[in-house]
């Protein structure tokens, strides 16, 4: 259903209907092949990569600072599973940083947007 047919249904996603997922990688080249997989199998609607973090965290008891590229994933909240279990599999890290938060509000037609662009080709 396209976004036109969705206003004259009216039944634009307006809440909790759409996630926002953060994850960093180690650098931006990895960050745009794997946002650019996830996107072109209509896993996510869009990926936004901030090409230059820096990060300090704990890992295996040792202080750790680095340099990483952060990507902010949108996409249907029910598709989370799927994005989390290809993301898992893409991703260089052992244990990838995958965080996601429910959007609460936002422009109705973008939501719609995300929500359509982010289901499985037979599902749209």
């Amino acid at each position: 259903m396209d976004l036109s047919q969705r206003r004259a249904r009216g039944c634009l996603i307006v809440r909790d209907q759409v996630t926002l997922a953060f994850s960093t990688f180690p650098d931006a080249e990895i960050a745009a092949r794997v946002a650019g997989q996830l996107v072109s199998g209509s896993i996510v609607a869009c990926a936004n990569l901030l090409p230059a973090v820096q990060s300090i965290y704990r890992w295996e008891g040792k202080l750790e600072k680095n340099s990483e590229a952060l990507v902010l994933f949108k996409l249907a909240a029910d598709q989370y599973e799927a994005f989390e279990r290809e993301l898992k599999k893409l991703h260089p890290y052992d244990v990838p940083e995958i965080v996601a938060v429910p959007v609460a509000n936002g422009l109705p037609d973008y939501l719609a947007w995300v929500t359509e662009n982010s289901q499985p080709a037979g599902a749209r």
